[in-house]
This record gives structure tokens, C-alpha cells and sequence, in this order.
């Protein structure tokens, strides 16, 4: 394994029948593009199959490279997998076995986490793959321990990511671990990436809200509540305004909310938190008090328990990702 030694870095990624173009493009990004000096990679793209590949997006792709070239590659990827989900067939979970054996990396990216485990190669080690199919994954794999928070998780010879975008969190750490975190940032720079992203699947899993409910009292109630988040609010007293029991409010929010009235009374309010630190200059202090947590304590428990990340962490993202599109958009060139 060449991993640190200023030697020329392998890649190969398996392209398949229906292979999402973003998915098979992200490592070739990374590693396939000369983003900068000190990065010397090599980059396949192996087809499954002989022909050319056609991708879920309907164009083909034509390589020089199939299977076996997996064997010869210091890095394995691949990009996801096929759905509705079929299992690997056996000539590529031999492959993947064998590479493994002689010493590469393999990396799952997205559901592509699912032909590592049909391989055994996650057995008894942690994993994650994209949350929306996390409770499918452990009922196959029982033996993986699944982390459905992490963007990406490295056991050494074998590293997973979770959705889409987590891809390219693993790749550029894939460049920190064979590259060195400089390299690795400038990569980032030039793909206009966050060299880390804090947190985990957590802050990006979409908690939507129910259509507006039939009973014209709550909806009018619940959208009043929502311009007026800064006030104190309890089951009791809204379920009074309405002239109803706490047991039939409960009930009723429940039914057209699709959630209790406190989740949805803080999602609401750690929505406008995220707004907040995003777009405003306003301190800590000012939003938990704006947005109805009352106290910075509780505001900074409540947003790290639901997005596993600090405000502060979250606005710092943000502040990196502006600053990083203003340099790119006043230097194109490569550093």
C-alpha cells in the first residue's frame, strides 16, 4: 500500500449498468483532475460488463478498463448501487474480496455500502450508507455496526459514505489520508468544498411539515404560533384557546401534524435558528431568545441534539463556504 509514500495512487471506480452519473463522477473528480501539485493518482473507471455502460441518466459510458483492473488498483470505489436493490453479482464481490486481500482500499459510497457488506468485508466493523435506507441495511447486515449519522466512515482497508453529497466528504478524506490535509484542501478549494463538514446525516434529513390541517381554529392557530415564535408556548394554553381538552388537542395536532405539538414547536423553532445563523449577525444569545429557547443553554443542547453540531460549528460552515466561494470567484486558477 503506496498510502503516504509520494507514489502514484491507483484509483479504480466500477461503473455498472444504470449508474448514477453523479455518483461515478465524484471520485473522478477528486482524484481524476489535476487539481494541484503533490497529488499524483491514476484513475479507471472499470465496467461491470463488457460494452459500453449505460447510466440511469440515459448516455453511455466507453472504457478501456473492466473488472480485473480492480486487482491492480490501490483504491476501490463504488459509486453506489442499483434500485430497487439487487445483490452484486458473485464475479464482483470475488473482485472486491480478492482486491481487498491484495492490500486496496475499498470504498462504499452511498448504497454502494451494501455490495461492501454483501463482500463481508464490513463484518464486525462500523459502516454508514445514506439514512433513508438504514433500517433495510441492518436488517441485511446484521453483523455491520451502522452509524446512520456519519458522513463517512474509515475502518482503514474499508470506508463507506453516506448520500450523494457525502461522497465527496469521503473522497477529499481519502485525498487527507494519501495526500496530506494541505492537498487535500487545496482539492477542496478548487471544487469549491468544504475541506470538513461538522455533523452528520442528522442536520441534513428533511423533517417536513404536514399540509395545513382541515380544522380552520388549529391552522389558523398553528400559523400564528409560527410568526410568533419568540413567546412561551404549552399544550395547555394553546389546547385552551381552542377550547379544547389537552387530551383532544393532543390528539387532533397529532392527527394533522403528523407530530407532537412540542417536536413540531421545536423543529419550528430550530428551523428559524438555522436561518438565523446563515443569514444574520445576530449573537447566540439574541436567537436563543428570538426564537423562543428562552435560554443559550437550552438553545445550544436542543440544536446539537437534533443536528449533532454546535450553533457556533453550524455558522462557522457557513461563514467557510462564503469565504471559500469568494476566493475561487477572485482566483480561478489552480493554487
Amino acid at each position: 500500500m503506496p498510502e503516504g509514500t509520494g507514489q502514484r495512487i491507483r484509483m479504480a471506480v466500477v461503473a455498472y449498468e444504470g449508474v448514477r452519473p453523479f455518483q461515478l463522477c465524484v471520485p473522478c473528480e477528486i482524484f481524476g483532475e489535476m487539481h494541484c501539485d503533490g497529488v499524483d493518482s491514476e484513475l479507471w473507471v472499470c465496467a461491470l460488463d463488457d460494452g459500453p455502460v449505460r447510466t440511469s441518466a440515459g448516455f453511455d459510458i466507453d472504457t478501456d478498463h473492466t473488472l480485473p483492473d480492480l486487482l491492480k488498483a490501490d483504491v476501490v470505489f463504488v459509486p453506489s448501487w442499483q434500485l430497487p436493490y439487487q445483490p452484486p453479482p458473485q464475479r464482483l464481490v470475488d473482485t472486491l474480496i480478492a482486491a481487498h486481500a491484495n492490500g486496496a482500499v475499498i470504498v462504499g459510497l452511498c448504497l454502494g455500502a451494501y455490495v461492501v457488506a454483501e463482500a463481508g468485508l464490513l463484518d464486525g466493523k462500523r459502516a454508514t450508507t445514506h439514512w433513508a435506507f438504514c433500517d433495510d441495511f441492518r436488517r441485511r447486515f446484521p453483523a455491520v455496526e451502522l452509524d446512520e449519522n456519519a458522513l463517512y466512515v474509515d475502518e482503514g482497508a474499508v470506508v463507506t459514505s453516506a448520500g450523494v453529497t457525502a461522497g465527496v466528504d469521503c473522497c477529499l478524506h481519502i485525498a487527507r489520508r494519501f495526500f496530506g490535509p494541505q492537498n487535500a484542501n487545496r482539492i477542496a478549494r478548487n471544487v469549491l468544498a468544504l475541506p470538513h463538514r461538522a455533523g452528520g446525516q442528522t442536520q441534513f434529513i428533511q423533517r417536513p411539515v404536514a399540509d395545513a390541517p382541515q380544522d380552520v381554529r388549529l391552522r389558523e392557530t398553528v400559523e400564528e404560533i409560527a410568526r410568533h415564535l419568540d413567546r412561551r408556548y404549552s399544550i395547555d394554553i394553546v389546547a385552551a384557546g381552542l377550547r379544547m381538552s389537552r387530551r383532544s388537542f393532543t390528539r387532533l395536532f397529532q392527527q394533522s401534524m403528523g407530530s407532537s405539538f412540542n417536536s413540531w414547536l421545536t423543529d419550528q423553532r430550530l428551523t428559524l435558528a438555522q436561518y438565523h445563523l446563515e443569514t444574520g449577525k445576530r449573537s447566540i444569545e439574541q436567537i436563543a431568545h428570538q426564537t423562543g429557547f428562552g435560554s443559550v443553554v437550552t438553545f445550544r443542547a436542543k440544536f446539537q441534539d437534533r443536528f449533532g453540531v454546535s450553533p457556533t460549528a453550524w455558522r462557522r460552515s457557513f461563514l467557510v463556504a462564503g469565504l471559500v466561494a469568494g476566493l475561487v470567484a477572485g482566483d480561478r486558477t489552480a493554487p
